[in-house]
């Protein structure tokens, strides 16, 4: 827990003070007004872990240059999901920045290792050169220090394990980089392992050499991350991982049947059997398939906004996307859609198994409303009180489980 202010620790106090009955009655009877504060401030006395934003890939494309104000220092920027005054207004402490590897640098020579290393060095340059704001983080207890000092962490997770090459040495040289979770591929098959995305089954799951790299990322202390696999490569992992794994930023198949990209009932019991999380991403089609079948609808925005010259990324497009959202809420799903995809993981495996990966700047428009930036996390817990769910459960959503999972990784590679 971060360094709490008075009006906090009396909402704390109160909490421990009741039974879990007791919590659940109390917190979900409250008038609203009140509910948002405590939820507001359960957001800033909880450190909020997110497995996956893509702010790295983002600033590329946008030919990064160091600027404070576009990081969102000292006023929020309106540009993309991510900056560092609506981080922390919304209570987020610890981002992991995606090491995004697109498919297509599988076919290069080095197989995307310079790309992830321009990546990474883009995130420790932040790092190094607004040390007042932001700091490197490569374990839970790096985490606390950087949380209590009032910084923002920036792990970071390596989306597609194509970068490790043909090389198993890859692996502690990206560990050593500061790479502390890896997708094992992304959108493509690639040498390590099949995509969920792939219709190829090149190796029918893990290749030989992919069943090495997760053995080498246990054994140095790298969390193997399975969004993005396919299921016959989910099952291999969990037959060879002698620690926890992660889903970054999936959800559950149970609300978008046919969408192989998300985890299917069993796969959540097997994870959680595991002693693993998954991360419930927020982008619309991995939260409901009618919003997965909804291109005309998408279409017709991006028409609006093209005839008003306008771009997804502009500020002046922001009203027209949220009124086009509140008209179409198929499209864009809600608040509450992320809380059932936990509650529905709750269900399946318990409280322990469970957490955030919003996928921010990854999914474009389709975030849902009440959760469109970095900003808005306390709406998500909110839903959770409202629902029932303790402040001891929230924590547990909010960084806890993912700490767990974490330092347990650790041990294993005995760090």
């Amino acid at each position: 827990m971060r360094a709490c202010t008075f009006t906090v620790l009396i909402v704390l106090a109160i909490a421990s003070a009741c039974s879990t009955s007791e919590k659940k009655k109390d917190y979900a009877s409250l008038p609203d007004e009140q509910l948002h504060k405590i939820a507001d401030s359960l957001a800033q006395a909880y450190i909020i872990t997110d497995g996956h934003v893509d702010l790295p890939y983002r600033l590329k494309v946008k030919n990064f240059r160091l600027d404070r104000e576009y990081l969102g220092i000292p006023v929020e920027t309106k540009e993309g999901d991510f900056d560092f005054v609506r981080a922390k207004k919304g209570g987020l402490d610890a981002p992991f920045m995606s090491i995004y590897i697109p498919s297509r640098y599988q076919q290069q020579a080095d197989m995307g290792k310079a790309l992830a290393d321009s990546l990474i060095n883009m995130i420790r340059f932040i790092a190094d050169s607004i040390p007042d704001k932001f700091a490197l983080a490569g374990s839970p207890d790096e985490i606390i220090a950087n949380t209590k000092a009032g910084k923002i962490s920036l792990p970071m997770g390596m989306e597609n394990g194509a970068p490790i090459g043909n090389d198993l040495a890859n692996v502690k040289y990206f560990y050593d980089r500061g790479i502390r979770y890896i997708t094992l591929t992304h959108g493509k098959d690639n040498q390590i392992c099949d995509s969920s995305y792939d219709t190829l089954n090149t190796s029918n799951g893990l290749s030989p050499f992919g069943e090495k790299v997760v053995a080498e990322m246990n054994r140095v202390g790298i969390m193997v991350d399975i969004s993005h696999v396919s299921d016959s490569t989910f099952y291999d992992v969990m037959k060879l991982a002698k620690a926890p794994c992660i889903a970054s930023h999936s959800s559950c198949r149970y609300y978008t049947p046919g969408f192989q990209r998300n985890m299917n009932d069993d796969m959540i019991k097997a994870l959680a059997k595991n002693g693993g999380v998954i991360q419930i991403n927020f982008g619309a089609s991995f939260l409901d398939s009618v919003a997965r079948r909804n291109d005309a609808l998408r279409d017709s925005l991006e028409k609006i906004l093209q005839e008003k010259k306008l771009t997804s990324a502009d500020a002046d497009a922001q009203p027209i996307i949220d009124q086009f959202a509140r008209d179409h809420k198929e499209l864009f799903s809600d608040v509450e859609r992320v809380a059932d995809h936990i509650d529905h993981v709750v269900k399946l495996v318990g409280i322990d198994h469970v957490g955030i990966g919003s996928d921010y700047d990854g999914v474009g428009d389709s975030l849902p409303a009440g959760l469109k930036d970095v900003s808005q996390y306390p709406n998500l817990i909110y839903v959770l009180l409202k629902r029932g769910y303790s402040p001891a459960d929230i924590e547990k959503i909010c960084s806890g489980n993912v700490f767990r999972v974490w330092n347990q990784v650790i041990a294993v590679a005995g760090h």
